[in-house]
């Protein structure tokens, strides 16, 4: 039992002397805390920067100078129209039905021309209207990432499809997109 015992012991004895110099050993140093990246992310809102810079202003007068052509023209199909009416109402009792009928057909032909060719205007203004700005959106993608790159922002995001939720006023750079595209806008025409 003496020889249980005195292993017993020196078991205990080694593993107090083991434990005692897990004990004097210094803890392993904490791992280095990664250096604290400043992330900066910025928005642009390209509905402000189509109506405010100066390519964006010059496509909408475009837009509006056709508009008011096509305008025009459809004023004088719609005078016409009200011309061909007025004569069917006031002149149709006295004509010949042959005579009220054409007019009539006439007037029908001529609205339904007046009608597709408003269909096709419209068609026309939006494919016109999608291709200028989309010439400005092309362009100012490469404002967007020269200002990005120059700011040393991460990310910038489209304010309004991006479905921010929240941006503090110093992270947008629509403005600053504006200047800068207008400043090289207005260096490229010269």
């Amino acid at each position: 039992m003496k020889a249980v015992l005195g292993s017993v012991v020196a078991v205990a004895a080694i593993a107090v002397l083991v434990s005692g110099t897990a004990a004097q050993q210094p803890a392993p140093a904490p791992a280095p805390a990664p250096a604290t990246i400043t992330t900066k992310i910025g928005y642009i809102d390209v509905q402000r920067v189509l109506a405010r810079s100066a390519a964006g202003v010059a496509a909408r007068e475009q837009l509006e100078k056709e508009r008011g052509t096509i305008q025009k023209d459809m004023d004088g199909r719609r005078q016409e129209l009200e011309k061909l009416r007025d004569e069917i109402e006031k002149k149709g009792p006295l004509m010949s039905a042959d005579a009220r009928r054409e007019k009539q057909e006439q007037f029908d032909r001529k609205r339904r021309d007046a009608a597709r060719a408003a269909d096709d205007y419209q068609k026309e203004l939006e494919k016109k209207e999608g291709q200028l700005l989309q010439k400005v959106l092309q362009e100012v993608g490469g404002i967007i990432e020269k200002v990005g790159k120059e700011k040393n922002y991460y990310m910038i995001v489209e304010k309004r499809n991006a479905g921010v939720l929240y941006a503090a006023n110093d992270a947008d750079l629509t403005d600053e997109v504006i200047r800068a595209y207008d400043r090289d806008a207005g260096g490229k025409k010269k």
